[in-house]
């Protein structure tokens, strides 16, 4: 297993990091895509962990409407704060978007005192936390996008991220109606504002390839 690539593990070797996979008594599950991975409603003592593909996390109120709260991506982690505490209430579930392979660690075994004060165990707490401070940082950009006034300046903004991210021309990482929940916008209003982009060059679009043709 490559654990080269995910945060949570950064500064332990692969071979240290499969010695604690033992420890933290880890499972590894496969997802095809559209399915659900995990339910936190009311409670969540699993930290998740993308090992490959994409998935959301998706909240619907008592109403039943539903709001994307976030994307997570290869080596992205979710979970590790409703891990903390989460209200029952609302329903919050993460869904793959993709076909993915997930690892399940949990929530106590990463916090509980290690019987053998592994350094390694210590550098992963750490590490956890250091993500939850980027998680804080992804959430500030949340908020940007949803502080713009219209469609257009939300999409625009987004699609300003993902160019920051993967050039200025980038994959989305979840469907179109997926997107519309996660800028808080009508899903038929945003394709036709998607379509007047196109017409006014601002950006290509096919499915889910966009071409950003004006900077941000």
């Amino acid at each position: 297993m490559d654990f080269s690539k995910i945060d949570l593990f950064e500064g332990i070797s692969g071979e240290d990091a499969e010695r604690m996979m033992s420890c933290f008594g880890a499972s590894f599950r496969k997802f095809r895509a559209g399915s659900e991975v995990c339910d936190y409603s009311g409670s969540g003592d699993d930290v998740g962990i993308m090992m490959s593909g994409d998935a959301v996390m998706i909240r619907t109120d008592e109403d039943g409407e539903i709001a994307v709260m976030e994307l997570f991506s290869d080596g992205d982690i979710f979970g590790e704060v409703l891990a903390f505490s989460n209200d029952a209430g609302d329903s919050v579930k993460v869904v793959a978007e993709s076909d993915c392979e997930v690892m399940f660690i949990k929530y106590a075994a990463i916090t509980k005192r290690c019987e053998r004060a592994c350094e390694h165990h210590s550098r992963l707490v750490s590490n956890m936390f250091g993500l939850i401070a980027k998680k804080t940082l992804s959430l500030s950009r949340r908020i940007e996008i949803l502080s713009k006034k219209t469609t257009r300046e939300k999409l625009m903004y987004y699609f300003g991220i993902l160019a920051k991210n993967y050039g200025s021309e980038f994959d989305l990482p979840m469907s179109v109606t997926r997107l519309a929940a996660y800028i808080c916008a009508d899903r038929s209003a945003m394709t036709r504002e998607l379509s007047r982009m196109q017409a006014d060059g601002l950006i290509e679009m096919e499915k889910r390839r966009v071409r950003l043709k004006k900077a941000v």
